[in-house]
């Protein structure tokens, strides 16, 4: 498969998983690693969850950036689902990336994934970001704290925002992923199929507030999903695809309260998902028996082996 690299018997490459904490800066670190705001959208309406967040090619490796989905306790059933798919990428991937942030320092949610890390066999590098926001003599004692609670294969101090310590994580990162194909052409630097998770968490939104009242007769379609860049803005176009009338009724709700709350909620989770300010759009529309037609579950984004 590696025919792009005919010269080059010890080309290297591998999945890397980059889990921790919010705002511990791993999109700041995907954008100074990809060099280039990386964009968040992908047209093609996909099932997977996981998503390729950044590819890095190079003469002799290529680093593919996994983002999974977040590794804290769930809270219902949905994000049971999405543990237990983070929990499965963890397993596949070549190398985890556990960041976190300097200086925050140790929190609960570490705790929990670290828990969770005991049960993985993939080596798993400790990178301690922000280190600009932190005194040197600061690092030591969180170094020691960490390396007491887990087995890292590397322990790296960088600065995302800045750059420092980046190329030596690198070339880290490179010396342990394993010899392989370039599964992705060079000029490829992302894949983003976060269509289908938005769209689950507006159902499950859906169902959650109709209750008893509407069974799981909904699916949602996600119209449009934009990059406002000069807004730092994301614009989601969704339409709730009900199989009655009555139905339509209700998920709207007297004078539209139900579809806003639906959206109001809904927008809060697509936030924290995308990472990013969100500008939520809902309608509501009657699509007939529309779980018994194939070629609509196709637009709802089922496939067979799925529905």
């Amino acid at each position: 498969m590696n025919n792009q690299h005919p010269e080059n018997n010890h080309f290297k490459s591998g999945f890397i998983s980059i889990i921790g904490r919010p705002n511990v800066g791993k999109s700041t670190f995907l954008n100074r690693v990809i060099g280039q705001k990386i964009a968040i959208m992908s047209d093609k309406p996909q099932t997977t969850r996981n998503k390729v967040q950044g590819v890095l090619t190079s003469d002799d490796s290529q680093m593919v950036f996994i983002d999974t989905p977040g590794i804290h306790k769930p809270k219902h059933k949905l994000g049971d689902f999405m543990m237990k798919i983070a929990m499965n990428t963890l397993k596949e991937v070549d190398l985890i990336l556990f960041m976190i942030n300097a200086e925050e320092g140790f929190g609960r949610g570490d705790e929990f994934i670290i828990e969770k890390l005991k049960g993985v066999t993939t080596p798993v590098f400790l990178v301690i970001n922000k280190i600009d926001q932190v005194q040197p003599d600061e690092l030591l004692p969180l170094i020691e704290q960490y390396k007491e609670m887990h087995t890292f294969e590397e322990i790296v101090p960088i600065s995302a925002i800045e750059g420092n310590n980046v190329d030596q994580l690198l070339k880290q990162i490179k010396s342990q992923l394993p010899e392989g194909p370039q599964y992705y052409p060079s000029d490829q630097i992302t894949d983003h199929p976060e269509r289908f998770i938005v769209s689950e968490l507006i159902r499950e939104k859906a169902l959650h507030l109709t209750r008893e009242e509407i069974p799981h007769s909904i699916a949602v379609l996600i119209d449009k999903m934009e990059h406002k860049s000069n807004q730092d803005l994301i614009h989601v176009m969704a339409t709730i695809i009900v199989e009655r009338d009555s139905q339509k009724g209700i998920v709207i709700g007297k004078q539209g309260k139900m579809l806003k709350e639906i959206g109001q909620r809904a927008r809060v989770d697509i936030e924290n998902l995308l990472g990013s300010k969100v500008f939520l759009e809902l309608w509501v529309k009657v699509q007939k028996d529309w779980r018994n037609k194939a070629f609509h579950l196709k637009d709802f984004g089922f496939n067979d082996n799925e529905y």
